[in-house]
């Protein structure tokens, strides 16, 4: 079908939403927000594409990359996961943090995601867990400790969204001597300041 479109930004439709022209044809294409944000109307763009048929419909989804796209797909395997909710997913959670999620079988970290209930958290861990083995290569994924897991269940009850939460804990000094809870989320914090 459609795997991919280049062409110019016509408009943007926020939340999750641009029009690509493309040869004379504008193609409203549904995107996450990391992309919807890195847009500007008028300039030439390229995304991988996603062209979903339904009985009533016809939906297209972009991505910047070939991975996020292949995540899209990944996501659509899982019983309860729609085209809408798979968006939402990639629009919270940056790849890296979707597969260490996955890889160290933390639902709870979906959980977070507008949409995604504990039961569909799991599911989405279960049903994954193999398959992302086998498309990814997971050499580069760590699994995080138990104290960064608490780390960033404490920033997102403060406010911070799960990706920013993972980019503060990652950002903490590897050779910080950092033995309790409080002192790496205050460590955490740091980075927002």
């Amino acid at each position: 079908m459609i795997a991919s479109l280049h062409g110019h930004l016509l408009s943007l439709q926020p939340p999750d939403a641009c029009v690509v022209e493309v040869g004379g044809v504008g193609y409203r294409v549904f995107v996450p927000t990391s992309v919807l944000d890195g847009l500007e109307v008028g300039r030439s763009l390229f995304l991988h594409t996603q062209l979903i048929v339904r009985e009533d419909a016809l939906a297209l989804y972009g991505f910047a990359t070939e991975e996020q796209r292949a995540l899209f797909d990944l996501l659509l395997t899982v019983q309860g996961v729609g085209p809408r909710l798979a968006l939402a997913i990639l629009s919270s959670l940056s790849p890296d943090v979707l597969r260490r999620a996955i890889v160290s079988e933390q639902p709870e970290v979906f959980g977070r995601v507008k949409g995604v209930g504990k039961k569909t958290a799991e599911k989405i861990v279960v049903t994954l867990k193999d398959k992302l083995g086998a498309e990814f290569s997971l050499a580069g994924v760590t699994t995080a400790s138990d104290v960064d897991t608490e780390v960033i269940a404490a920033l997102t009850a403060l406010g911070y969204s799960v990706v920013e939460a993972q980019a503060a804990v990652q950002a903490i000094p590897k050779d910080a001597s950092t033995p309790t809870l409080e002192d790496r989320i205050r460590l955490a914090l740091a980075y927002f300041a």
